[in-house]
C-alpha cells in the first residue's frame, strides 16, 4: 500500500519523545509522504527544521483560527516573507492550516474572516494550494471561496459536511480530507456521505496527534494509523484498500504537483 498523509502536526511536542520511531513505523506501513502544517507563527521555524531533516516530509505554513488570540497583524507579513523566501522550494507544498471555526463561540468571526481572506490572497499570489480548517462554517467558507477563486484549489481538512457541500467544494477545485472521524460507527451521516463521494474527491489524512480513528480510540493519533483508516474507509465504500490508497495518493500528488 502506497499512502500520503496530507495532514499531520508531526512537529507538535506530542511526538518529541519518539518522532523518528513513529516515522519509521509509518514508512514500514506504506506512508511515503507526509504534510506537516503550521498553525501559528511561533511553530514555523521548528516545522521547517523538521521537514528539512527528512526527505519524505513537506511543509505548509498558516495562521489557524483556533489560535486567533496569538496571531498579530505582523504575522501576516511574516507569512508573506516565508512564502517569498521559499517560493519554488520543492518541500513547500501549500498555505495552511487556516480557515474558519464557528464551533468555538469565543473566536471573533469578523477577525477570522479577515485573516481567512488575507491568507487566500497570499495563496493566490504564490500559486499554492490551501489546506483549510472548516468547522461548522461550510456556508461561509464556500461563499468566500466562490469570491476568491484559486487556481490550485486545495483540501478541506477533516471534511464533515453534507453531500451538497461536498459537491460545492469539488466544483471549486477542492479535495476532501478524510481521516479518523468517519471510522466511528456513530458518525452515521458522515459515513453515508463518504460512501457516495467520487474517488477523485478523496485524500487521506490523520491530523496526528488529534482525531484518532475508532480502532485506536483514546490513543495519540499517528501517521502509522493511516493504513488502518484507509482499510476502514475502503470497507465503508465497498472497495479494496489498495484501490482507495492508490486513488487518494494520486489525488494528493496531483494537487501538490508531485510525481505519482
Amino acid at each position: 500500500m502506497h499512502l500520503i498523509d496530507t495532514h499531520t502536526h508531526l512537529d507538535f511536542p506530542d511526538f518529541d519523545a519518539d518522532r523518528s520511531a513513529v516515522l519509521a513505523r509509518s514508512r514500514a506501513l506504506g506512508v511515503e509522504k507526509l504534510v506537516v502544517l503550521g498553525v501559528y507563527q511561533a511553530n514555523w521555524q521548528r516545522l521547517w527544521d523538521l521537514v528539512q531533516d527528512d526527505s519524505g516530509l513537506y511543509a505548509a505554513f498558516g495562521l489557524h483560527p483556533v489560535y486567533l488570540e496569538q496571531h498579530r497583524p505582523e504575522h501576516l507579513g511574516e507569512l508573506r516573507h516565508w512564502l517569498e523566501r521559499l517560493a519554488g522550494h520543492p518541500r513547500l507544498c501549500a498555505v495552511g492550516e487556516f480557515g474558519l471555526d464557528y464551533f468555538l463561540d469565543q473566536l471573533d468571526r469578523q477577525r477570522q474572516q479577515a485573516l481567512f481572506e488575507a491568507q487566500l490572497r497570499l495563496a493566490a499570489e504564490f500559486e499554492l494550494p490551501v489546506l483549510l480548517h472548516v468547522r461548522r462554517a461550510h456556508a461561509a467558507t464556500i461563499a468566500t471561496l466562490k469570491r476568491c477563486q484559486l487556481k490550485r484549489g486545495g483540501i478541506i481538512h477533516a471534511f464533515a459536511g453534507s453531500h451538497e457541500e461536498a459537491r460545492e467544494y469539488l466544483r471549486l477545485g477542492f479535495k476532501l480530507g478524510l481521516g479518523g472521524a468517519p471510522t466511528w460507527p456513530q458518525a452515521l451521516r458522515l459515513r453515508r456521505v463518504v460512501a457516495r463521494l467520487p474517488l477523485e474527491a478523496i485524500v487521506l489524512e490523520t491530523d496526528a496527534p488529534d482525531m484518532a480513528p475508532a480502532m485506536h480510540a483514546n490513543q495519540r493519533n499517528s501517521p502509522e494509523f493511516l493504513a488502518d483508516i484507509c482499510t476502514a474507509l475502503a470497507e465503508l465504500r465497498g472497495i479494496g484498500a489498495e484501490e482507495l490508497a492508490s486513488a487518494s495518493s494520486r489525488n494528493a500528488a496531483a494537487l501538490f504537483g508531485w510525481p505519482h
